[in-house]
């Protein structure tokens, strides 16, 4: 059995729209598509390459399954790290307006989100692996489905965008599983997930007089 896993580009501002180029999601009319690749050097690349050594399929939003079709069909180096995992292995697009993914081993997930990636984790050998898919991810959140959480933060602000965690989203705690930083400047850190916030208080405790 597999667990799911979320990896997500984010700005320091949390927006996580569009990270690879300006018309890669142009959504509410946004503007700065392409922010995060500036910051793209080896130690990035190695992360990602570890990511995709460990997954068995993936699970991906429409927006997210769209924007790879568009583009890793076309890659068709056997020895590419990440085009020879997301043209080989299952991909499984949460989608109520996709009929029939053209995407080689795609296929559309419907019905009961927590049943259906349930199954998917129970049938995956290695992790069921979730790549941007925003609107996804917060449905995941939502549901306390997501086991392990990379977050990839770039600094910049952009002041606009949509982002992972918006005013509502569930209140999650997570435990800190390990971290680094690339020679950018790029935060890259895991999480597994923790159950609810704990709250206290940093008041001084009351002493006699």
């Amino acid at each position: 059995m597999g667990k799911l896993v979320l990896t997500t580009f984010l700005t320091l501002d949390g927006v996580y729209q569009a990270p690879g180029g300006p018309q890669e999601d142009t959504r509410d009319g946004f503007g700065q598509g392409g922010w995060s690749v500036p910051y793209a050097d080896e130690d990035f690349g190695r992360f990602v390459d570890e990511v995709f050594g460990r997954v068995g399929a993936f699970l991906l939003g429409r927006c997210t399954y769209d924007i790879f079709a568009s583009y890793w069909p076309k890659v068709t180096d056997p020895a590419d790290p990440v085009a020879g995992k997301l043209n080989g292995l299952p991909k499984y697009v949460v989608s109520t307006t996709l009929d029939r993914p053209e995407w080689a081993g795609a296929a559309v997930v419907r019905g009961d989100l927590a049943k259906e990636v349930a199954a998917l984790k129970e049938r995956t050998d290695g992790e069921l692996q979730v790549h941007g898919s925003g609107a996804l991810a917060q449905s995941l959140f939502a549901l306390d489905l997501i086991d392990t959480v990379h977050l990839l933060t770039f600094p910049v602000v952009l002041g606009a965008g949509r982002r992972l965690f918006p005013e509502g989203a569930v209140p999650t705690a997570f435990r800190h599983t390990g971290g680094r930083v690339t020679t950018t400047g790029v935060s890259i850190q895991s999480y597994d997930l923790a159950g609810r916030p704990e709250y206290g208080s940093y008041e001084l405790p009351e002493t006699d007089a």
